[in-house]
């Protein structure tokens, strides 16, 4: 492996005690949760890397601004040290608190989207995807095809195609089309970033359109690291100034902040657009709570605030990028095929590689999902057929992702080189007696965003 695993730009101020349960406890919890990693126990766990979002450590100053906040229900410091914060960073004129990104995904769905409408978009993620299903939308996804390949090593894997989006804009025209979207990074499609030259060239297909377009913006801070290292003429600019150029493109953004703003709770949505934001804010009053708190504390703006600038320091961002690719590293080692090149958040085991007999239907990355906590207690995350088969309201057939994965995806600023190599471990394991697994059936699913709360059983 040439991977090294790089110093940490920190020290460690705080520790919280973990513990590796038995092989016997860990049967008992799986039965008890269904075999659903969601429903279990986060005491049964002992390195958790379901998700990355509102799991990182937040830092002295983060937690020195808390004690500074203001709970003023209207108008409190804290949400104007946030909104200079914003205004610095994005340059929108607009912008809205919210509890978090699903929730600015509902509101600007709940503004936007009608019935039968379409909102493309590189690739949706799931609460996304549901919020536009959940107002009578459709989402699409028009990825570049080399997303679909692992091994491919293309730069930016993550990039809209152009010559998709512009067919798909040409089919169903303006009037079917409210707004479009590009995710960055592309989480569905293994945290891959888009590179400035393409959301330059998405901007003007839907500007040209007459579409507003809107950044979902979670991992922003990743893919303008990204671009610093990747894409020629951005080599000398810092991750802030990538971030203005990014967000300059767009007419508005939203954005989980409990991913690159590092923080336990909180998300943002803003826009240009005058008429949309006073409907947005309505929205927001009804939902969540007044415009200047949106759903959040005051101690947790001021968190935000301090962790915005945070997430785009550029030490900080090297370890971070460079975490995930020592675990990629480890975990090819093993043998074990991961999406290449390395993302930013996260590492993408490509489960149907290891267990090619097991079908899609049968949920292949979700028994490998299973079979890691089992071996090490180990807690990923399903991303494929559980997560986004669906029924095709047209056909009544059901369409299948065409990638099936398990995410690690790593808390910010939270675990060692020694825990990367403990995962490593336990897959290697699991791959040598991997021809034994067997596939999952559902015995119980919701209609929508059915991997939270779904419950199995073992085929």
């Amino acid at each position: 492996m040439t991977t090294t695993y790089p110093p940490e730009p920190f020290r460690i101020k705080t520790v919280e005690s973990i513990r590796l349960p038995s092989p016997k406890e860990r049967e008992a919890a799986l039965k008890t949760a269904g075999y659903n990693v969601f429903t279990l126990k986060a005491e049964d766990i002992f390195i958790d890397l379901l998700t990355d979002s509102g799991t990182g450590a937040m830092s002295s100053e983060q937690w020195a601004a808390i004690m500074r906040g203001d709970e003023s229900y209207a108008g409190a410091r804290s949400f104007h040290r946030l909104k200079a914060a914003v205004d610095d960073i994005f340059g929108f004129k607009y912008f809205v608190p919210t509890h978090q990104g699903r929730a600015a995904e509902n509101i600007l769905s709940a503004c936007l989207v009608k019935e039968n409408q379409w909102v493309p978009s590189n690739m949706h993620f799931d609460t996304t995807d549901a919020n536009i299903r959940a107002r009578g939308g459709r989402p699409a996804n028009l990825v570049i095809d080399e997303a679909f390949d692992p091994a491919n090593l293309h730069p930016f894997k993550g990039n809209m195609d152009l010559a998709k989006l512009k067919a798909f804009i040409a089919k169903y025209g303006r009037e079917k089309i409210p707004f479009g979207m590009i995710t960055v990074t592309n989480n569905a499609g293994g945290g891959q970033p888009v590179s400035m030259e393409n959301l330059k060239a998405v901007a003007e297909i839907y500007r040209a359109s007459g579409i507003p377009f809107y950044i979902d913006a979670a991992r922003y801070a990743e893919n303008c690291f990204f671009i610093r290292q990747r894409e020629r003429g951005y080599e000398h600019k810092s991750p802030i100034e990538i971030a203005r150029e990014m967000f300059s493109l767009a007419d508005g953004f939203c954005m989980s902040a409990k991913k690159d703003a590092i923080v336990n709770i909180g998300g943002l949505l803003a826009t240009n657009d005058e008429a949309l934001f006073n409907n947005i804010r309505n929205e927001l009053i009804l939902r969540e709570g007044f415009p200047t708190y949106g759903g959040l504390a005051g101690r947790d703006l001021d968190a935000l605030a301090v962790g915005l600038y945070e997430g785009l320091d550029e030490a900080y961002l090297v370890y971070r990028l460079g975490q995930t690719a020592y675990l990629a590293a480890c975990i090819n080692d093993a043998g074990i095929p991961t999406i290449q090149p390395a993302g930013g958040h996260a590492v993408y085991v490509v489960a149907n590689e290891i267990l090619p007999h097991i079908p899609n239907y049968e949920f292949p990355a979700q028994s490998l999902t299973v079979e890691l906590y089992r071996e090490g207690a180990i807690r990923g995350c399903e991303i494929g057929s559980v997560m986004f088969a669906c029924l095709d309201p047209e056909t009544n057939t059901w369409n299948y992702p065409k990638l099936e994965l398990m995410r690690l995806a790593i808390p910010r600023r939270m675990y060692t080189q020694t825990h990367m190599d403990y995962v490593a471990d336990a897959l290697a394991k699991i791959k040598s007696r991997a021809k034994n697994l067997r596939g999952y059936k559902f015995t119980y699913a919701p209609e929508m965003l059915r991997h939270f709360t779904a419950q199995f059983e073992p085929l």
